[in-house]
């Protein structure tokens, strides 16, 4: 009986042995995954070429707040305040630079250089998203694509392709942190962020909106047109044209659902 429990005793040693072998080897074919760590901040300094006296400024310029929780640490308030500072800055450029435009192509130039997906270009050119601090899981995959989408249209889509708003938060915030650390001065924020803009969207270089596009082109060939909405149910737009299905356009925005489908049409017809 003691040999038997002896020799019991021994296979189970073996047997724990052998699981943690196991164990071990396992862990060597798949270690666990460690997250990356973004580029070091001091890099964004020399593609602004401005060096912060508050470095604290810029690391929360480039922190959402999914990456410090326990500090509340985030860009947000930055953001907030570089929103208004580029569309004052730009306002100012665009008033003095076209004394014979009208107040409405003002307002559309304008927005055409501070709308997401140009701030969003902004951040893949000069590549500052590497250094932005998250925990989005979704949100390199985002990126990727607009990275790919945006090399069909070298200025603007104009509504055809999604940007990640994310991209241009970093640009606004960025803004914001230099106006903040430079005393509020929209001397420096213009010498640091007029070389990162560009290119810029021109009067000769907008182009007009698919849908007023669309809407021009019938008023010219005597044609009528409409939207049919299909968006709650299938987050589409559908164009006809006198009567006849031409086009559709999907996305989760009705918005840009209905730019994809004057797009298509315009294509098309």
């Amino acid at each position: 009986m003691e040999t038997q429990a002896h020799n019991k005793k021994q296979l189970e040693d073996v047997l724990v042995l052998q699981t943690h072998a196991l164990n071990i080897d396992d862990e060597e074919e798949h270690p666990p995954k460690q997250e990356e760590t973004p580029p070091q901040l001091f890099e964004v300094e020399a593609i602004l070429k401005y060096e912060f006296k508050n470095k604290q400024l810029l690391e929360e310029a480039f922190t959402h707040n999914t990456y410090d929780t326990e500090n509340n640490l985030s860009y947000e308030r930055l953001e907030y305040i570089g929103d208004a500072v580029l569309n004052m800055l730009i306002t100012q450029e665009h008033y003095f630079l076209y004394p014979n435009l009208s107040p409405g192509a003002l307002t559309r130039l304008r927005s055409a250089n501070v709308d997401t997906e140009k701030l969003a270009r902004v951040a893949i050119k000069h590549e500052l998203h590497r250094y932005l601090r998250h925990k989005k899981p979704l949100l390199e995959e985002q990126i990727n694509e607009f990275t790919k989408a945006i090399s069909e249209y070298p200025l603007h889509s104009y509504g055809l392709i999604i940007a990640p708003k994310t991209l241009a938060d970093i640009v606004e915030s960025a803004i914001g942190a230099v106006f903040i650390d430079s005393d509020k001065s929209f001397e420096i924020v213009c010498k640091v962020f007029k070389r990162l803009l560009e290119p810029m969207i021109d009067p000769n270089t907008i182009e007009k909106h698919p849908i007023a596009e669309l809407q021009e082109y019938c008023q010219k060939n005597k044609v009528d047109f409409k939207f049919i909405d299909l968006w709650e149910e299938s987050k589409s737009v559908e164009v006809f044209v006198n009567d006849k299905f031409v086009a559709r356009g999907s996305h989760g925005s009705k918005k840009k659902a209905q730019s994809r489908a004057a797009k298509s049409a315009l294509d098309l017809i």
